[in-house]
């Protein structure tokens, strides 16, 4: 398994958790585009729907939008094909060029880790969905590629060279402080096993994870570093395989309604009451 048949699969597993969830979306954002069990699963489930799909890399938009086309002649001959639009737009995720409160649904599979910080994309998803809108997220946590981390380390000593991934927990707060209500958080880990090193490194890129390497020195020798990347995960293999950790956390939360300002509050009057005057002593008159 690499990781599109990852990113298949835990999308699948997302689908599964919107049995609960028994509103049919009139507007679906699916922000961070590439997998083709959106089309699949999403599409099925809300045919008529419309889909709108963004994401930062357009050649990521372009598959999708590839994938999309089948998946809807598809399911167009299975009668199961709705008519509402499929829109694909290059954009930030973390400036969604959306008004405010026009979706219904924010799906994002395994794309909020692409962010150095995760907290302005985060705010834009509430900021676009509807009130009692859905946020349905995956994203990869800290135990992600742990054994990349440790043979870079041990390859190339006080360079980072493996992205940071943030903790389930910390996202739980970001949901919270951008206005989320009743965030759900939940882990599980993954492991996929590779030939050697460099097919590792051709999977995340082909998925769309080869940002995954990107902060590296400057000037290092390539061929240097990858002798010494390639002898020190040598040290993880088992039964032949070289291990691959991915640590996925899953998480939904909804955008409340606003709490009203009190109404029941009364102004409060003082009222001065009448000066006391002061009686008036007359003295009898002594004779």
């Amino acid at each position: 398994m690499g990781m599109s048949m990852l990113a298949d699969e835990i999308a699948a597993r997302m689908n599964g958790r919107l049995d609960y969830v028994k509103r049919e979306p009139r507007r679906i954002l699916d922000a961070g585009s590439g997998s083709a069990a959106v089309v699949e699963s999403l599409r099925r489930r809300y045919p008529q729907s419309e889909f709108i799909a963004i994401d930062s890399a357009i050649e990521r938009l372009h598959g999708s939008r590839r994938r999309r086309g089948l998946a809807a002649r598809a399911l167009a001959a299975l009668g199961l094909g709705g008519s509402r639009a499929m829109r694909a737009v290059a954009a930030d995720l973390g400036r969604l060029p959306l008004a405010d409160g026009s979706v219904d649904l924010v799906w994002s599979n395994l794309a909020l880790h692409r962010s150095h910080d995760p907290l302005p994309v985060l705010r834009e998803m509430h900021r676009v969905l509807a009130v009692e809108g859905l946020l349905m997220f995956s994203t990869l946590g800290p135990d992600t590629l742990k054994e990349l981390r440790a043979a870079f380390a041990e390859a190339d000593p006080g360079s980072p060279h493996v992205h940071g991934f943030v903790d389930m927990h910390d996202i739980g707060d970001m949901l919270v402080q951008t206005g989320f209500a009743a965030p759900v958080m939940d882990m599980e880990t993954v492991t996929i096993t590779y030939a050697d090193v460099t097919t590792l490194a051709r999977d995340l890129k082909s998925s769309g994870e080869a940002n995954a390497l990107t902060a590296r020195r400057r000037g290092l020798s390539g061929r240097a570093l990858w002798a010494g990347l390639d002898a020190a995960y040598e040290l993880w293999r088992r039964d032949g395989r070289l291990p691959a950790t991915f640590e996925i956390v899953h998480g939904h939360a909804w955008k409340p309604r606003p709490r009203p300002a009190p109404t029941d509050v009364q102004p409060v009057r003082f009222h001065t009451s009448a000066r006391m005057q002061p009686k008036t002593g007359h003295g009898s008159g002594g004779g």
